[in-house]
């Protein structure tokens, strides 16, 4: 077994590094005891992004890592890089509007949910009807939001459940459309409901009805990761064309999920992404899809920067603060419309810290 990214603070003064490494030793020895008994091999976090073949050939060379540590450890003197959190994305919604539909999407792993889980919560306490859900199959959500001792009162939560959307979906068109039916005709309907391409359907119903309940109230979405989002989308698009294709009513009056992803006004989508070359680099495909089909994202969340924290005196962790500012830089200059921030935070409990800090 091999664990990359072992941390392990060198400043003994740095409060920051040592909570990092805190969490770190505890995640190390919740180990399973089943895994325990394999051979195990740890890396470490090293002051720079992986990149390149020296980098990589570092990784399994320490005389190497002393010696690109050395070359990066101390010669930035550029370590902060400030940016408007979370609460400056709601005051500029709610500026706008009352309503609406929020999409935080990205790839696995780069924060996508405890993102929608701080918008919708900052939306609640400032007394806005918020609905909070996931696409996700994994559905963190509920991991995030037992954090806080106290929910407001206008947020509601749930998830779209695939399983549970098929069924629900196949039980409704067996009962409109089985009615009519033999029994050996049920038996054929119910065969043909089988195919995989019915939890597409289902989830996109679900999905519909969504972003129809956005025009009351706001709803905020952590999508699952990208190729299960772009297969939604897809979906939504096939849908589209065969509602314009054959509606005898005008298409100025035909509205339908496509539309509205595609409709700025209504809909925000927010791109998520760590402060690392690769992150961005798949982010930045995903945008590059989003546009391809006419959806406009809204703004970048730059999540876990440790360029955003000011206090940080580590050295592994300032190098590593340093590595961030070029790839924010290019995320601003190149890619954003608008870039917001949330800093890293070595806290278990990460919504309390998030929600107070920007409340």
């Amino acid at each position: 077994m091999y664990i990359n990214g072992v941390f392990k603070a060198i400043d003994a003064v740095d409060v920051f590094a040592k909570k990092m490494q805190s969490l770190a030793d505890e995640q190390l020895n919740s180990i399973p005891q089943t895994l325990k008994s394999l051979p195990l091999d740890t890396f470490p976090l090293l002051p720079y992004n992986v990149l390149g073949l020296q980098k990589l050939r570092s990784l399994l060379n320490t005389d190497l890592q002393k010696q690109v540590i050395e070359k990066n450890i101390g010669q930035s003197n550029n370590l902060n890089h400030p940016l408007p959190g979370l609460d400056e994305l709601v005051k500029e919604v709610i500026q706008k509007q009352s309503q609406g539909l929020i999409m935080v999407m990205g790839k696995g792993g780069v924060g996508k949910t405890i993102t929608a889980s701080t918008i919708a919560v900052l939306l609640a306490k400032k007394g806005f009807e918020v609905h909070l859900t996931t696409t996700d199959p994994a559905a963190h959500i509920q991991d995030f939001i037992k954090q806080l001792k106290v929910l407001p009162e206008s947020l509601t939560i749930d998830r779209i459940d695939p399983k549970i959307e098929t069924q629900r979906y196949v039980e409704k068109i067996l009962s409109q459309k089985g009615a009519a039916l033999d029994e050996e005709g049920k038996k054929l309907l119910l065969e043909d409901l089988k195919s995989p391409c019915t939890e597409e359907v289902a989830v996109f119903h679900a999905f519909s009805k969504v972003i129809n309940s956005a025009k009351r109230k706001f709803v905020v979405v952590d999508t699952a990761p990208t190729g299960h989002t772009l297969l939604l989308l897809d979906t939504a698009g096939s849908y589209h064309r065969e509602v314009l294709r054959n509606s005898v009513i005008d298409a100025g009056h035909i509205k339908t999920p496509y539309m509205a992803l595609q409709d700025q006004q209504m809909c925000k989508i927010l791109i998520v992404s760590l402060p690392e070359t690769t992150p961005m680099r798949e982010a930045a495909s995903l945008q590059d899809d989003l546009k391809r089909a006419g959806i406009l994202p809204y703004a970048w969340i730059i999540n876990q920067s440790l360029s955003m924290q000011k206090l940080i005196t580590d050295p592994v962790l300032k190098s590593r603060a340093a590595a961030e500012i070029d790839v924010i830089k290019t995320i601003e200059s190149k890619l954003a419309n608008k870039t917001f921030g949330i800093p890293f935070i070595p806290e278990k409990d990460v919504l309390p810290v998030l929600v107070n800090s920007n409340s």
